[in-house]
């Protein structure tokens, strides 16, 4: 083989096989805009099940009752949310807490408690 014979026969190889590849992808794909579109519809359902896996567990909430007002004993809450912090919980973050108090009414505390309950704490 000579070399003009070398140049052309890769030449014309390189050039058909890519003229030869796009038109064989355009053949099997008949309308790209399905292609598109499925493509779009596989991402949509990825990402909405990536959302659905990343939403945080749902926060425990506890109730607080008690039967002074909420200024009344400044030292007994803070050594509750202490506790919760012992125990690895931030008010606010990881746990709520429903405060209730019966400003020194204690016939008010009966229906705080049953608020409570009412609201599944």
């Amino acid at each position: 083989m000579n070399t003009i014979s070398r140049i052309r026969f890769l030449n014309s190889y390189s050039d058909n096989r890519k003229s030869k590849d796009c038109t064989e992808l355009n053949r099997s794909i008949k309308n790209p805009k399905w292609v598109q579109l499925l493509a779009f519809l596989v991402l949509l359902v990825g990402y909405v099940g990536v959302a659905q896996a990343q939403q945080q567990a749902k926060i425990p909430r506890i109730g607080f009752l008690g039967s002074t007002s909420f200024s009344g004993n400044p030292a007994r809450r803070e050594a509750f949310r202490q506790g919760l912090r012992e125990l690895g919980y931030v008010e606010g973050k990881t746990i709520d807490v429903e405060w209730r108090f019966a400003e020194g009414k204690a016939e008010r505390l009966p229906g705080l408690a049953a608020e409570l309950v009412d609201r599944n704490i």
